[in-house]
Formats: C-alpha cells, structure tokens, sequence
C-alpha cells in the first residue's frame, strides 16, 4: 500500500494546477456567500464580538485544511472527502467505504446546499444593485448555477485562469469596501462598545456562531480534494492553504470591522430584511457619500458568489465520481468527459443545486444544514489523519501537519464546544431533516453493497 501511495504521487507531479491557480481556487472557493450574507448572521447574533467569530473560524479551519493536505499526501487521490476515511478508517474494505459514504453523504448535502445559497444571493445582490434585477431571483439563481456548470465541463487548466481573473476583481472590489468603510468619514468606534453582550445570542454568541462562520472557509479543502491534477501537490497543497487563509481570514477580518463600525446589531434586529445583504445595508445607509459603493458591493459579492459555485461544484462532482468509483453510487457517475472532468456527476450537482435554489423563503434553514452536514463531515475527516498515520508509515520528505495528533483532537474539541449550541436548540426541523438524510444514505448504502457483492 504505501508503495502504490508513493507511486501516485510520483505520478502526479505533472498535473495540470499550479500554486497561483491553487491559491486563487481556494480562495475564490472561500471568499463567496458567507462573507456576503452570512457575516450579517453573525453580527445579529454576536454583535461586534462577531469578529472573534469568523477568527476562531479561521483557526478551525486552517486546522483542517493541514489535516486534509497531509491525508492527501498519504492518499494522494481526488475525491478526497471520500477516499480519505475509506482508506483510513476502515479495517476492511467494506467498513471502510461505509465510513467513506457516510462522510460523503453529508458532504454532498452541504455543498449542494452551499451552491444553491450562493445562486440564491448572486440574485438578491444582483437585484438591490440594479433594480431591473428585482423580480428575478429563481431564473438568475438557476442562471449562475448554469453558468458554472459550463465552466466545470471546459479544461480545468482554462476555467483556473478565468479565475484568477475573477478573483484579483474580487479582491479588488472588497479592498475598496473596507478603505471607504473605515476610512470614509462614517465609520463609528463607539459602535463597538459594548463588544460581547450586543447581539441576540447574548456574551456567549461569538461561540455559537463559529459554525455558520466556518461556512466562509469550507473550500479551504478544494486543492487537497483534487490533488491528483494538482503540479507537486506535496508542497503546493499545503503552501496554497496557508496562504489563502492568510489572505482570506485578513480580508474577512478587516470587512467584519468596518462593517460593525457602521451597523449595530440591533439596527439587524429592527430590519431583518437586511440580515442576510449587510455590505450593502451598511453601504446603504452610512456611506451615503459615495452612492458608487452600493453597486461595488453588489458586483463584488456576484464574483464572490460565482467563484464559490465554480469550485464548490468542481469539489462535490469529483467526491460523487469517487464515491461512485467505489461502487456506492451508478456507474455512469464516475465517468470524466472530454475534458477529464465528471460530467454527468457535475450535472447531477447542478440540477441538484438548482432545485434547491427555488426555495429562496427557507434560506435560514439552508444555512443550518450547511454548517451541520460540514461540521460532521471535518470531524470524520480530522479521525482518519489519527488513524492514517497508524496504518502508514511516515515517508521523510512528505508534507506532515504539524502538533501530531493533538491537532486533530485541537479541532474536534473545539468544533464540539462551538456546536453545543446548535445541538441544544436545534429544533427538530433540523434534527429530523438531518436523520432522514442518513438514513436515505444508509438505504442507498445498503442497496450498493448487496448489488456489488452479487457482481463479485
């Protein structure tokens, strides 16, 4: 086995993804709906305590982002969300594609529901921008989901420079927010005081929203998750992630600043309209001095949107191909077009996702599920490095995470003490929805597993 992994791995040193390209895929992945709309969440429950938040976040994240590079290097195969566990958990081939399945499952629902929030608010951005948008949020939802799913059917070589593109324009655009916010003339320190017991959730609520914080950072895995068309992955995979946080959570941090500097919490309470757009609240009522910033912001949070549906699909159909490679899903799933890419997993995360964006009332449920799904999926993820590093011996030269295994356990138990919240208050809605999908998966599991062991 550790042979065949070295192997792999000497052969995907001419992969067609470079560490710019790496970068900005993990970064465009990251900067999209959360920043947008979800740091308004944040600052309803938190206060300017959401801060902290989206740091505390960060930290998590980066955490698992070094746990997924390193399981990459040992595993170098894309599809990782469903290889990683298979290969590292199981002690037989069967237990270990169920541990694989179950991390998969939940990883599909949380990106198809990352897609369709996105598409959902590249309208709602789209529309208070330029009013001639305004009554068409479901067809410019499944608009961009269309549009990105072309993208993924096209060479990924030429997709990665298109964004690029798209990214240093993204990046650009909230640069010019957070110098006008902060810098404009408006921007009030006062707003800040008092920092933990502002928003609706009381001092402790900067903690109950670092899972929905970590919605911002979840394509912190993208490259480790592809890593068979990445160039040298063993230092590329690594290097990119923590550059990418690094210029991700800065951004994140400096937005959120400038943000609560110009809106309260309260003032989110009193308008919950303007929850889920508070770049544009913000822009909107304080920044009145410059009326240019409102459509700014409403282009920004499109190119942010559209590159997180670009990768956020490129993730989930490669982790359909290689659950479906491993037998658990049709065949036809795992099958690469002409331009190597999944095709018919891409469509079926598309439609998927474009279903769901038709549902713009139940957007606050949808970002419950996300976060639930993602959270479950990283703790499984965190338990293979553990028991990765038992089964395989360490190659010297190999990216290894650094802190040994206290890293890992680091994550989980911080994950466990941001989630008991959620777990408490969930609400049954969340929790039925969130047995329901497993136990569909269990059926599809089980409908799979029999049908292969008949074949064989």
């Amino acid at each position: 086995m550790l042979h065949h992994n070295m192997l792999m791995s000497d052969n995907n040193q001419g992969g067609s993804i470079g560490l710019l390209a790496c970068v900005t895929m993990i970064a465009g992945g990251m900067i999209g709906s959360a920043i947008f709309s979800l740091s308004g969440l944040t600052i309803f429950l938190a206060g300017p305590s959401a801060i902290l938040s989206w740091i505390i976040a960060a930290a998590i994240m980066l955490i698992y982002g070094l746990v997924v590079a390193e399981l990459s290097t040992i595993f170098p195969k894309s599809g990782g969300v469903f290889v990683f566990p298979s290969k590292a958990l199981g002690k037989t081939e069967k237990t270990g594609k169920l541990w694989g399945w179950i991390s998969t499952w939940g990883y599909i629902n949380a990106n198809i529901v990352a897609i369709a929030f996105a598409a959902i608010y590249v309208a709602t951005y789209l529309g208070v921008g330029f009013p001639i948008f305004a009554n068409l949020q479901i067809p410019l939802a499944i608009g961009a989901i269309a549009f990105c799913f072309i993208l993924n059917t096209i060479k990924f070589a030429v997709t990665g420079r298109l964004n690029n593109i798209l990214v240093g324009v993204l990046i650009l655009t909230m640069l010019i927010f957070i110098c006008v916010g902060i810098f404009g003339g408006s921007w009030d320190s006062s707003l800040l005081v008092p920092f933990f017991s502002q928003g609706a959730s009381g001092t402790t609520g900067f903690l109950s929203v670092v899972p929905t914080a970590m919605v911002g950072y979840g394509s912190i895995v993208a490259i480790a998750f592809m890593v068979s068309e990445v160039k040298n992955p063993n230092k590329n995979v690594p290097k990119s992630i923590l550059i990418a946080m690094g210029i991700v959570v800065s951004l994140y941090t400096l937005i959120i600043l400038a943000t609560v500097g110009l809106i309260t919490a309260g003032f989110l309470a009193e308008n919950p309209g303007m929850r889920f757009i508070p770049l544009y609240a913000a822009s909107f009522t304080k920044l009145t001095a410059y009326p240019w910033i409102a459509k700014v912001i409403s282009i920004s949070a499109v190119l942010a949107l559209l590159t997180t549906m670009l990768v956020v699909i490129a993730l989930t159909s490669r982790a359909i191909a290689a659950t479906a490679g491993g037998g658990l899903l049709p065949e036809i799933l795992g099958r690469n077009g002409k331009t190597g890419t999944p095709i018919f997993a891409t469509i079926l995360v598309s439609v998927m996702g474009a279903i769901v964006a038709c549902f713009p009332e139940f957007t606050a449920e949808i970002v419950s599920l996300g976060a639930l799904f993602a959270a479950i999926t990283i703790s499984i993820n965190c338990i293979s490095l553990i028991a990765a590093r038992k089964k395989n011996t360490y190659v010297p030269g190999k990216f290894r995470a650094p802190g040994g295994n206290a890293l890992p356990v680091v994550a989980l138990i911080i994950l466990i003490i941001c989630y008991i919240p959620d777990i408490i208050g969930g609400g049954w809605v969340l929790w039925g929805y969130t047995i329901a999908w497993y136990l569909l998966g269990l059926i599809i599991y089980s409908y799979y597993s029999k049908k292969n062991k008949k074949a064989e």
